[in-house]
């Protein structure tokens, strides 16, 4: 019984022992917080950043789908979006043109067509009254087949600026699309473009340029110590 009594209680104190000398021990390994250096960026200071990679690209995308639908809605606004203000007057001269030249060569078209009706109807006073001027000595003279082809030239030209003016619609979307992906493209000193002289080997040799371009891996930071 005495025996048992004696283990417990050298047990009990043991373990007492041990955990105080834990608790010391724990005591003496805290540090001040002025021994670790204070830095403002995230590596040294333990601020996670706000947003992760995945919500990080959520913006990217949202960004690129606002400049592609402000242009489709209304050309030049992605533009004004994407802050690339010198670009509107290009966007809409690219696009008025084509709209001027169909509303052109819709109206001779019309001119056209209306002297041609005139023409193989017969001339009156007030029908020939209404002819263009320009048109009007294919009318007098009954020239059916001139008429004609300068309709069809206008009708081909009308059609033609609505071509254009798809063209230049889609690349304006195109533009404020590529000009918000590359405002999140990094360039800095990690990408170099050089132009180097070469000379080519062979039977005749000749002189020439190379282009390299040099990729370089980020460097890690050192720690530094003030």
């Amino acid at each position: 019984m005495r025996q048992e009594f004696f283990i417990l209680f050298f047990a009990g104190l043991f373990f007492t022992l041990q955990a105080t000398a834990q608790q010391k021990d724990s005591a003496q390994v805290k540090q001040p917080a002025d021994s670790v250096p204070e830095k403002k960026d995230s590596v040294y200071s333990g601020i996670k950043p706000v947003s992760g990679k995945d919500s990080l690209q959520e913006a990217q995308r949202k960004h690129y789908k606002r400049a592609t639908l402000y242009s489709a809605i209304l050309p030049g606004a992605g533009q004004v979006y994407n802050k690339k203000y010198w670009k509107v007057p290009i966007v809409y001269a690219a696009i008025g043109i084509p709209v001027y030249a169909f509303f052109f060569n819709k109206s001779w078209y019309q001119k056209c067509q209306y002297a041609l009706t005139v023409t193989v109807n017969g001339s009156t006073g007030d029908s020939l009254a209404k002819v263009d001027p320009a048109l009007l000595p294919f009318v007098t003279s009954g020239d059916v087949n001139g008429i004609i082809t300068n309709r069809d030239n206008f009708r081909k030209n009308q059609d033609y600026s609505v071509i254009f003016f798809l063209l230049f619609y889609g690349l304006n979307i195109v533009d404020a699309t590529v000009d918000a992906h590359l405002k999140d493209f990094n360039v800095n000193s990690d990408l170099s473009f050089k132009i180097k002289p070469m000379i080519m080997p062979g039977p005749t040799p000749s002189a020439g340029i190379t282009l390299a371009f040099d990729f370089h891996k980020p460097r890690p930071r050192g720690l530094i110590m003030n």
